[in-house]
C-alpha cells in the first residue's frame, strides 16, 4: 500500500515548480499550502447547485463525505486549464475534481481493486459521465495503479481536519482553532432525538445507518421514506438542528461498514445521490 511517500512528495514539488499548473503542495503546512494555492489564482470556494446534462449537483461542505463508486483520470487535455477554484491544473501533482465537495478539500482515495491509498487535494469539479465519483490526475492514477486501465472501484473518504485547517489557511483564520473544531460534534443534539418507528440508537452504538434525505415537513419525509423500504429497514429520526427541525430518513442499521458502504453504493446508483453513510 503506498504510504504518501514522503520522498516521492519532495520530488514532486521540485519538479512542480517548473510545471505549468499549480505545484504539488502534499506534505506542506496548511498555511504554506494556502499561500501557494493563492499565488497561482486559487481560492476556497464550495458554489452554488450546478445542472450538467440534465441533472443537477449540489455543492456543500460535507465533513462526513464517504462513498464507494468508479474513479476516472484527467490529463493531457486540460493540462495547464484553469481549475473549478482557480488555479492551475498540473497532471503531473496529486489532484483530482469532485462534483460536490468543497474546493479545496483534501480526499484519501482507496483502490479497492488492490488496496493502494493516496491522499489529494480536490480543487476542481467533475466527473460526469457514467456515475464517477471523482476525476483523479494522470499522476494520481499512475500511483494508485489504474492509468493503463482508465477507471477503477476507489473509496473517497474527506479527511475533515485537514480540510478544515486549509480551508482555514485560506480565509485567514485560525487554522488550529479549525482543527479543534473539527473534533465536536455534529450538528445534530443526541439527546434531543426522536425515532420514529425504531428504537432510539446512542451516540455511541457505533452502528452504521444510511442517511438518504432530510425534510423540514415530516410528511414529505414518509413519502421519502416509503421509496427507500425497498432497500431494507428505515427509520425517520427527528433532529433540532440550531432550532429548525428536521426529519431525517435512514436506512439501518448496519453493522458491518463493509456491508453498508456495498448498499450505499446500490442506493446511490439508484438515483439516491445524495446518501451517505452516518455512524451512531
Amino acid at each position: 500500500m503506498i504510504k504518501y511517500l514522503k520522498a516521492f512528495l519532495l520530488l514532486s514539488f521540485v519538479a512542480g515548480c517548473a510545471s505549468h499548473g499549480t505545484p504539488e503542495l502534499s506534505g506542506m503546512s496548511p498555511k504554506a499550502q494556502a499561500v501557494v494555492i493563492k499565488q497561482y489564482g486559487g481560492l476556497y470556494k464550495v458554489g452554488n447547485p450546478y445542472q450538467i446534462m440534465g441533472r443537477w449537483y449540489y455543492q456543500k461542505e460535507d465533513y462526513q463525505y464517504s462513498e464507494i463508486g468508479i474513479a476516472s483520470w484527467y490529463g493531457d487535455d486540460f493540462h495547464a486549464k484553469r481549475t473549478a477554484n482557480g488555479e492551475k491544473y498540473d497532471m503531473n501533482t496529486l489532484t483530482a475534481a469532485h462534483r460536490t465537495l468543497p474546493l479545496p478539500s483534501i480526499v484519501r482515495v482507496t483502490n479497492l481493486e488492490n488496496g493502494r491509498s493516496l491522499v489529494l487535494r480536490v480543487n476542481d469539479r467533475g466527473p460526469y459521465a457514467k456515475e464517477r465519483i471523482i476525476d483523479i490526475s494522470k499522476r494520481g492514477a499512475q500511483l494508485l495503479g489504474y492509468q493503463t486501465k482508465g477507471t477503477a472501484k476507489v473509496k473517497v473518504e474527506i479527511m475533515e481536519e485537514e480540510s478544515k485547517a486549509l480551508k482555514a489557511a485560506l480565509l485567514g483564520q485560525d487554522y488550529q482553532k479549525a482543527i479543534a473544531v473539527a473534533t465536536l460534534p455534529s450538528d445534530v443534539n443526541n439527546s434531543e432525538i426522536v425515532v420514529t418507528g425504531a428504537e432510539t440508537k446512542s451516540a455511541t452504538s457505533k452502528k452504521h445507518f444510511i442517511q438518504a434525505g432530510s425534510f423540514r415537513e415530516r410528511d414529505l419525509a414518509l413519502k421519502f421514506e416509503k421509496k427507500l423500504k425497498k432497500f431494507g429497514a428505515t427509520q425517520i429520526v427527528q433532529a433540532d438542528v440550531n432550532g429548525t427541525i428536521y426529519y431525517r430518513v435512514r436506512l439501518g442499521p448496519i453493522t458491518a461498514e463493509d456491508v453498508a458502504q456495498d448498499k450505499l453504493l446500490n442506493i446511490q446508483s439508484s438515483g439516491f445521490h445524495d446518501a451517505r453513510i452516518v455512524k451512531e
